[in-house]
């Protein structure tokens, strides 16, 4: 079967009715949907990608700036509110999933986001710096297991998948980050060494993880390195060269979490279905995918839906929902 899941950021303040929302739309799916515990930008500082992800490190504190998150050598009041958003977040899935038996997805920023997202004391990016990007690395690791865990607790009949954010793992790779003058830019980091840090992050879990980054131009070769189970990538303008990279990463034995619905709102949702639907079909014939191939598929919004409604963002997972229904009958029939 064609899976289908959610990307992982939501529009709105409430986290009661997103998380509701999602389990209602992907828990009575016919059994094709993965849930996902949403993240909702919108309530502020902390909730972010960022600051949400910097909240599970361990043995690493951090604090808001002017020029955004920088480690600190103790925790201060923006770690706590990140803590406590969380903590809420938390609580309210595990009331709405009280009983719940099957996939659920949770979502974390990449160790590559972070070190280039996070900075030093002294100003910089933490990927200036090679020890400062180990210590990224292994704090991150840490904070993924100890998070899976107290999510396995709250929820213990989850089967849990942790998707990791790459966002910015291209601007690492090209040196494509500004330094803080704004003069220069950050020297790139290696193939070897990003596919390395990724791996030990990725190793925290036992169960599947996903590797998610909607840039257009995100290394399917690379990240197919890393030991992911899947690559969740933006396929709504995919080339045929970049067709050809996915091909290969799929018979390799990597999952593909396709992201073929864009993310807007819907006035024809047939339309939008038969379109996504068309993406994924035409992608796998023009490299020779065998339909079968599509077992291995789950369907997903391009990216994240913060800029949404709420009412958006379902109209959009409804057209991946019935896309994915559209492909599981072409894989059956």
């Amino acid at each position: 079967m064609t899976h289908v899941s959610g990307v992982g950021s939501w529009p709105g303040e409430s986290t009661r009715e997103a998380v509701v929302a999602v389990r209602d739309l992907l828990g009575d799916a016919d059994g094709l949907g993965v849930p996902h515990l949403p993240e909702l930008p919108a309530r502020g500082p902390g909730t972010d990608l960022i600051g949400r992800s910097a909240a599970l490190l361990a043995d690493l504190s951090v604090d808001l700036q002017p020029s955004g998150w920088r480690f600190t050598d103790r925790p201060g009041r923006d770690l706590a509110r990140a803590r406590s958003f969380l903590r809420r977040d938390l609580d309210e899935l595990a009331e709405a999933y009280d009983g719940y038996a099957g996939p659920l997805k949770i979502q974390v920023a990449g160790p590559w986001t972070l070190a280039g997202s996070i900075e030093l004391n002294r100003g910089e990016r933490s990927l200036s710096d090679a020890g400062a990007r180990r210590d990224v690395v292994a704090s991150l690791a840490e904070g993924v297991r100890r998070h899976v865990l107290e999510v396995q607790r709250l929820v213990p009949g989850a089967v849990l998948t942790v998707q990791l954010d790459e966002p910015s793992v291209v601007a690492v790779l090209r040196g494509d980050l500004p330094t803080a003058s704004g003069y220069g830019r950050v020297r790139p980091v290696g193939r070897v060494e990003v596919a390395r840090g990724i791996r030990e992050v990725r190793e925290a879990h036992e169960g599947d993880v996903v590797l998610h980054s909607c840039h257009p131009d995100a290394p399917v070769q690379v990240l197919a390195a890393t030991g992911a189970s899947a690559l969740s990538l933006d396929l709504t303008a995919a080339s045929p060269p970049r067709w050809e990279a996915i091909a290969a990463a799929v018979e390799s034995g990597v999952g593909l979490w396709a992201g073929v619905v864009p993310v807007a709102a819907v006035t024809d949702s047939a339309g939008a279905v038969r379109d996504a639907t068309a993406r994924v079909v035409d992608g796998f014939a023009r490299v020779g995918l065998p339909v079968s191939s599509l077992a291995d598929v789950t369907i997903t919004p391009a990216c994240g839906m913060p800029a949404l409604t709420p009412q958006g963002a379902v109209g959009v997972l409804r057209v991946a929902i019935d896309t994915a229904r559209e492909l599981t009958e072409k894989e059956l029939g």
